[in-house]
């Protein structure tokens, strides 16, 4: 019965400076590991590119970062783009984005419970005959075994859960409610290392049934840092990011040495603020 399935929805958030193929591969990767399973339906996957306030080297204006992204997604029949995170003024911490998506799942917009509302008011020839399957009491007091509201989890790769381990990056409290609330997706070529990571760390191993690991067995390197150097020294992108991208990038001359050296010698976001605080 597919109603019994945990509805989930993957949330990648990072620079996406530029996107690339791998970015979208990791979607495909935990939407496969998810439905082979057969626990879990993937219903959503969401982009989310961090603001500029972000301040991380190179990080060029949330706008052409987002765009890219969008373009990427086009043709995903169930990947999008948000754009909240990205039109902050101030840098959100990844729980605050978590939390954003989460609630937006239990308050959708109108647009959203209207589309829902169809099935219901359209009888169709399937409920004629079983009268029993679509019983209104049902949906009211729901069966233990169907999830209501979809679980939102953090896609990441292996590198965004190991810098859980940098001091000041992440708040303690946050990875503990990230991995404790929604959970974690993370792709890995190097499982064994994920691994140990996990096992090293108390809070992660209290929390390692909500932290799903999954082997990336057709290994992809591809990373926004090696596309930007690339491009910073005129060599093809092409192949490692979706056609559309690296047209976009070409038109508006994106990336530089000047682009690289954006928010040179200034201190990322989340150091300031959790430094200052430690000191406090």
């Amino acid at each position: 019965d597919p109603d019994k399935k945990t509805e989930v929805v993957l949330l990648a958030c990072g620079s996406f400076n530029p996107i690339t193929n791998m970015h979208l591969r990791l979607f495909e990767l935990a939407k496969d590991y998810f439905h082979e399973t057969g626990k879990y339906k993937v219903i959503k996957g969401i982009i989310s590119p961090v603001g500029d306030a972000y301040k991380k080297k190179g990080l060029i204006s949330a706008n052409h970062r987002v765009t890219m992204a969008k373009l990427a997604t086009k043709n995903s029949d169930w990947v999008e783009v948000d754009d909240w995170e990205s039109s902050q003024s101030e840098w959100l911490e990844t729980l605050k984005v978590l939390r954003y998506h989460h609630q937006k799942l239990f308050s959708p917009d109108p647009t959203n419970s209207l589309q829902n509302a169809i099935p219901l008011t359209k009888p169709g020839r399937k409920r004629k005959q079983e009268p029993n399957r679509h019983d209104p009491v049902k949906k009211k007091n729901q069966s233990p075994d169907i999830k209501s509201v979809p679980q939102v989890k953090l896609l990441c790769g292996s590198d965004m859960l190991e810098s859980f381990g940098i001091p000041n990056l992440w708040k303690l409290e946050d990875i503990t409610e990230i991995v404790e609330n929604h959970g974690l997706v993370c792709i890995s070529r190097a499982g064994n290392s994920v691994q140990k990571f996990i096992y090293e760390s108390d809070i992660l191993w209290r929390h390692r049934n909500n932290i799903h690991l999954v082997e990336e067995w057709i290994t992809n390197d591809i990373s926004s840092t090696k596309i930007r150097r690339a491009l910073r020294r005129g060599q093809s992108i092409r192949y490692l990011v979706p056609d559309v991208v690296q047209a976009y990038i070409e038109k508006n001359n994106l990336y530089s040495p000047e682009s690289e050296d954006r928010n040179a010698g200034v201190v990322l976001a989340p150091l300031q603020k959790y430094e200052s605080d430690s000191k406090n």
